[in-house]
């Protein structure tokens, strides 16, 4: 037998001592990298290998008009989860659950029985009343616990719909300012965590853990609850009484591009949006329709040539026999006889086709093109909803004499209603074509401080403050002498242009089938407010803008006006009376009259008298207050005291 030496022993002893005593560093470098390094996330996986959580929603932040008025809001509105592996009597929980939820018993047994740690009972127990979480809460069910939710509500009802959308029943935004803005409204889910073993019982003696949610952010819109309700107001009326296809209105301000007011109809109700085809609350007509603009346009068309120098409005003159050709063949004005020799104030003023062809083709269509490109048209504004279109232009190169003389006065291009809007306010505010938007500022639910505030966005300059003041003057007179008289407002100096439009469908202009509009702004010498509507083939009236959009634009004008704070003021163009029109006159001073002596002045109003004694002690209105002729003036009649005599 070989005999090993003491030196081989050695080494072999030294060998094994040393793999033992790099395998124990290993070890402990391994144990050490676990505990320190890997400790938190090792504790965590097996914390949440145990821990089961129960949610709680995060509140949607609310959404506000630019005043503070809530227009989205939520309501408590509890949910029924349950822990299946917690459950001791299936077939009894189920039994009570279906009773109190009215739902079938089979559907609830296979809830409380289904293979999984945590279930919600839905439909049935989502988003319920207090009342009835409060019945299932009295049970005492094991595995069968209350989720603290919320869901949205609409305080207003059908009320500014199309551009608050609405949010679905997990609380995210599907439409309007609901979807764009869902991120920042929605906020982060909480939950209240509890420990259970294997078998998803609780493990004794370990207390919940509670991690709060955290809220969404307060939105602030542009928005003006009372310009909105004006809007609500003379929509609703015009559906009545004319029983249109739809119905578009917004108002802006020309001077930052704050939508003060939008809507449309057909509308909805948000909290009950399945009731209705998807076509009307996916369609939010003022950003998605594209449609002829018709004579609103010829504002783009009034302004290139103001801007380029070849019209001067009271010097140059166009002659209108009420048609003009172009390539063989013949455009018409809408008066078949036409307007004669007109100044080109006055062809504004009529609204004259012929007069806006002559001035397109001394534009030319670079030109001409060009200035309604700059206008915005043919791209989004960029407004803050989903689903804008961008109109439809014909290509450059497309563009003969006969496309370039119907684009003049607004035919055979499509645009949006929010386009024109913005072009318009463009045209009559100096020239600067803002970014329409709706979002103001974002606020911290929790300490209301603004976190984020909208500034207005400018785009382009596009003409001259000379030029622009022009385009005042000529709109002024549109409405105190030409088709846009019934949106005259006394003391306001309301501006704007009729526009009327037919629609096309399979290639053809239909018959007796028109969008008919009005685009208005005011004060004419400083405008505040930039007031659209479009009416979608009125029923049972000549489709005019001038007959139907007109005065919805001078109803919404009058009363935004006040509402805003905007005083009434001279200079205004006196209104040239049609035979349907209610001259204006002064209301005199009554007090100290007698009723003998107002009547022999014959003045051109009723009285509503109140009191007795021989003469007027108090009027209302007020003297010099310009009325309608025949309106009512209340008098109060009284004996002036002794020492007063």
């Amino acid at each position: 037998m070989k005999r090993v030496s003491n030196v081989t022993v050695r080494k072999r002893l030294i060998f094994a001592l040393s793999i033992g005593l790099v395998v124990f560093l290993v070890m402990v470098v391994r144990l050490g990298f676990v505990q320190l390094v890997m400790g938190d996330e090792i504790a965590t996986r097996a914390e949440d290998s145990w821990s089961r959580n129960i949610p709680f929603e995060a509140k949607r932040g609310e959404i506000l008009d630019r005043n503070g008025i809530p227009l989205a809001t939520n309501i408590s509105a509890p949910s029924v989860l349950v822990v299946p592996r917690q459950i001791e009597d299936p077939s009894g929980t189920a039994q009570k659950l279906a009773e109190i939820l009215n739902m079938d018993p089979q559907k609830a047994y296979e809830f409380v029985t289904k293979n999984a740690s945590i279930v919600r009972i839905n439909p049935e127990g989502r988003k319920m009343s207090n009342e009835l979480a409060e019945e299932v809460r009295k049970l005492k069910l094991p595995g069968v616990f209350i989720a603290e939710d919320n869901k949205r509500h609409y305080p207003f009802g059908k009320y500014l719909s199309h551009v608050l959308g609405f949010a679905g029943i997990d609380n995210q935004g599907l439409t309007g300012l609901e979807l764009f803005y869902d991120e920042r409204l929605s906020g982060e889910q909480g939950h209240v965590s509890y420990y259970s073993t294997a078998k998803g019982t609780r493990m004794p003696n370990l207390a919940d853990v509670y991690t709060p949610p955290v809220n969404g952010q307060h939105l602030k819109l542009t928005i003006d609850s009372k310009i909105q309700t004006i809007i609500e107001r003379e929509l609703d009326n015009a559906e009545a009484k004319y029983n249109p296809d739809g119905a578009i209105a917004i108002a802006m301000n020309p001077n930052t591009g704050e939508i003060l007011g939008m809507s449309s109809r057909p509308d909805y109700d948000p909290e009950r949006f399945r009731e209705v085809p998807p076509e009307i609350y996916n369609q939010n007509k003022p950003v998605w329709s594209q449609y002829e603009p018709g004579s609103t346009f010829k504002i783009i068309t009034l302004a290139a040539a103001l801007e380029e120098g070849i019209v001067d409005l009271d010097k140059d003159n166009f002659h209108d026999p009420g048609y003009i050709e172009v390539s063989g063949h013949k455009l018409r004005c809408w008066k078949k006889c036409g307007h004669g020799s007109q100044t080109y104030l006055e062809v504004v003023q009529n609204s004259c086709n012929p007069g806006f062809v002559a001035l397109g083709e001394e534009l030319g269509k670079e030109t001409l093109f060009q200035y309604i490109h700059d206008f915005g048209f043919g791209s989004e504004t960029g407004i803050d909803l989903q689903g804008e279109g961008t109109g439809i232009l014909f290509d450059l190169e497309a563009v003969g004499p006969l496309e370039l003389a119907t684009t003049s006065f607004g035919q055979g291009v499509s645009v949006t209603p929010i386009q024109q809007v913005a072009a318009v306010a463009a045209a009559i505010n100096g020239g600067k074509l803002y970014q329409p938007y709706l979002a103001k500022e974002f606020i911290d639910p929790e300490t209301n401080e603004v976190i984020s505030r909208t500034t207005p966005t400018l785009r382009n300059t596009i003409i001259s403050e000379e030029t622009s003041a022009e385009i005042r003057r000529a709109l002024e007179h549109v409405v105190a002498k030409g088709s846009g008289r019934k949106a005259y407002v006394d003391g306001y100096r309301v501006a704007g242009k009729t526009g009327t439009a037919q629609k096309a469908k399979g290639g053809r202009y239909l018959e007796n089938n028109h969008i008919v509009s009005f685009i208005g702004f005011a004060p004419a010498d400083d405008p505040q407010i930039v007031i659209y509507v479009a009416i979608d083939n009125p029923k049972n009236i000549i489709q005019f803008g001038g007959t139907v959009a007109a005065p919805i634009v001078g109803n919404i004008m009058e009363d935004g006006l006040r509402a805003l704070g905007v005083e009434k003021r001279g200079g205004q163009i006196e209104k040239e009376l049609m035979w349907d029109d209610e001259p204006i006159v002064d209301v005199p001073d009554l007090v100290g009259l007698t009723m003998r002596e107002i009547n022999q002045a014959y003045y051109e109003l009723q009285l509503e008298v109140e009191g007795n004694g021989n003469e007027v002690l108090v009027q209302s209105p007020a003297p010099n207050t310009r009325v309608r002729a025949g309106s009512t003036i209340r008098i109060y009649m009284g004996d002036k005291p002794e020492e007063e005599q």
